[in-house]
């Protein structure tokens, strides 16, 4: 199984290293690490691993803790296949989705961001969602002025975007792991800000409030 390990860790040589090789000795093999924030002496990554499906989760935390300065913000599943350019792949689809573009993004973004489901919204109605969003899905009653990360009353980790443009608002929820950080906040915000440039965006929300 895939998982995303958040850790926060002193900024200083060495640091990484530890935890890489605590992480082996565990059974975890490393198939990527991002850099999410660094200052004031620590930094934030998100460690994505590959592990038999018996390892137990909180053992990898256990192990990752033992290492002087290093805390876990959480450890979740992901889908996003390490190494590769989810972004300009999912936005070369959406190029050529035609009427199906919006359908296409909301489809693609819990893949991108190690979430569990999206969905647009219209006047707190649900437009379209992806196949895990809850069938009960409850939309915030006020939708920000900017995309925001946020966590609701029952725990639940989202970001809340506006999509002016197009009178609709985005949900993007994760029910594992440490709330959106900035970087995946601004991350969504540039994807959004090019799907809204693409000429087929509003026939394809059009196609979507018809039904």
């Amino acid at each position: 199984m895939l998982l995303r390990v958040r850790v926060t860790l002193p900024d200083k040589p060495g640091s990484l290293a530890q935890v890489t090789k605590v992480l082996g000795a565990s059974g975890a093999d490393i198939t990527q690490v991002t850099v999410l924030d660094r200052g004031a002496g620590q930094a934030v990554d998100d460690i994505t691993v590959f592990c038999a499906e018996s390892t137990p989760r909180q053992s990898l935390v256990k192990s990752l803790e033992t290492v002087e300065g290093v805390a876990v913000e959480g450890i979740w599943t992901t889908r996003e296949a390490p190494g590769t350019y989810p972004e300009l792949e999912i936005l070369k689809y959406i190029t050529t989705a035609g009427d199906r573009a919006l359908t296409t993004l909301v489809d693609s973004l819990p893949v991108l961001f190690s979430a569990d489901w999206a969905a647009t919204t219209a006047d707190r109605r649900v437009v379209y969602a992806s196949w895990r969003a809850p069938k009960d899905l409850i939309v915030p009653e006020e939708t920000p002025s900017r995309p925001t990360a946020l966590t609701l009353e029952d725990g639940l980790h989202v970001i809340h975007a506006p999509l002016p443009p197009l009178a609709l608002s985005l949900l993007l929820a994760r029910s594992e792991g440490p709330a959106f950080h900035r970087i995946e906040v601004h991350r969504l915000t540039r994807i959004l800000e090019i799907f809204l440039s693409l000429p087929a965006t509003e026939r394809s929300v059009a196609r979507q409030l018809r039904k």
